[in-house]
């Protein structure tokens, strides 16, 4: 894959917010201070890390779009919605489990800077990374707070239901709040209404499809619940900057 380092990327210390590849991708940095101790620091969709925790620290910076992960089947994904959205950060504190992650780290590395870096793999060892600490983080019992833990299960309902919901009241009905209150608590955690999360998300779909399938601009339209070909094509233009034949022309 040509473009595959727009995809993913790797940095050996983190320095601030503007090495990440956009806003549409998630970050993981790593650093271990003890043999037994690995923290995992998240940045989820729509955010940035907490430079005041890590800033200057050498560790691994580990950036990548989500249609890597939308590639998958849906379950996984949501999983990995669910890794980055429960906390900000995350210790690893047994020392099997960092070493695991730390093995993993090292094929990234590797795979990253061969000469003959293949996407497949490092898609592949990105996916045994997210797993394994999908399990582990499974394995704690933390505190979660209850508007990270609202996000998380809107972002859950939307990845279900956002080719045919999108509407921001029929999330709130189902979380039992106003979509007041739901817009407040994304605008809190994510800076983005509900509205604006269920777009993003068309998007990213509408890019992938054009992307890896011949789906004519007419069946993306109806497919994303657009009530015409011309109505999708400007809101896909005014997100993306061309329209999906032009955009499609360009990969």
């Amino acid at each position: 894959m040509r473009d595959w380092k727009k995809k993913v990327k790797i940095d050996l210390q983190f320095e601030s917010n503007d090495n990440l590849l956009s806003d549409n991708s998630m970050g993981i940095f790593l650093e271990q201070h003890t043999k037994n101790d690995l923290i995992v620091h998240f940045k989820p969709l729509n955010e940035v890390f907490k430079t005041e925790d890590i800033q200057g620290v050498n560790g691994v910076l580990l950036n990548f779009e989500r249609d890597l992960i939308d590639e998958d089947d849906v379950e996984y994904a949501l999983d990995v919605m669910s890794l980055f959205n429960k906390f900000p950060q995350f210790h690893i504190k047994e020392v099997k489990e960092v070493n695991q992650i730390i093995k993993i780290i090292e094929l990234l590395k590797d795979e990253y800077h061969s000469d003959t870096v293949s996407y497949i793999m490092l898609k592949t060892l990105l996916k045994v990374l997210l797993l394994n600490l999908i399990r582990f983080q499974n394995e704690e019992l933390l505190p979660q707070d209850i508007h990270q833990k609202r996000v998380f299960q809107f972002l859950e309902l939307m990845e279900v239901n956002f080719l045919t919901e999108t509407n921001a009241e029929y999330y709130s009905n189902k979380l039992g709040i106003s979509t007041k209150r739901l817009n407040q608590v994304l605008q809190d955690k994510l800076s983005l209404t509900a509205k604006q999360i269920i777009q993003q998300r068309q998007i990213t779909e509408a890019k992938r499809k054009l992307i890896k399938s011949e789906i004519t601009t007419k069946e993306l339209a109806f497919e994303l619940g657009f009530e015409s070909i011309s109505s999708f094509s400007r809101f896909f233009k005014k997100n993306v900057g061309v329209s999906p034949t032009q955009f499609k022309a360009l990969k």
